[in-house]
This record gives structure tokens, C-alpha cells and sequence, in this order.
């Protein structure tokens, strides 16, 4: 399984929360299995997501497309810069990432 049907599997199934205030804080809270950032996403934000997610032990995967690309593959009709997968659900996404 490839990283878009991972990360789709995960959005129908499982749960992901988007947005970067909302990321932040479920990262600095701990929450999350994995987080997802678009090549895109603004470098000051992604800085600030990348360090919390160290702290927190959350590894990050950059998303080799952008904020357009990752929206689209997760069916929504918005952009998405960054995403923490809370439950990954039916997807295998945390073993794809760890390849």
C-alpha cells in the first residue's frame, strides 16, 4: 500500500484532525501517531510542528506534494498544510511511513 491510500484509508476510517492551531495543540498535548506536513506548508509553521513533534516523540513525514495535493487526497475541498492522525483506523499508515 502506497502513502496516499494510506493516508485516505486513515481519513475514512480512522481519525485525523487538520489545521495548524489544531495540530499544535494536539501535538504539544501528545495526541497522535503520526503528523503529516505538505512540502508547502509555511516553513516558519513546519519549524514549530517538527519540534513539537520531536518533543513529543511523534515522528513527521513531509508529504511530497503540496497543500492542494494532500486536501485532495484526503477528500476535502480545501487545502491541508499539515495533519496528525489520532487513530489511523483500518490503514497501515504508521507501517508505510516507517519503511
Amino acid at each position: 500500500m502506497d502513502i496516499i491510500k494510506a493516508i485516505r484509508l486513515a481519513v475514512d476510517s480512522g481519525k485525523v484532525i487538520v489545521g495548524m492551531r489544531e495540530c499544535k495543540r494536539s501535538i504539544i498535548n501528545g495526541k497522535g501517531k503520526i503528523v503529516i506536513l505538505s512540502k508547502n506548508c509555511p516553513r516558519d509553521a513546519a519549524k514549530d510542528i517538527e519540534y513539537y513533534s520531536n518533543i513529543a516523540n511523534i515522528p513527521f513525514l513531509r508529504y511530497d506534494g503540496t497543500s492542494l495535493d494532500l486536501g485532495q487526497v484526503c477528500g476535502y475541498p480545501y487545502p491541508v498544510s499539515v495533519m496528525v492522525v489520532i487513530d489511523e483506523g483500518d490503514s497501515d499508515i504508521l507501517n508505510v511511513v516507517n519503511k
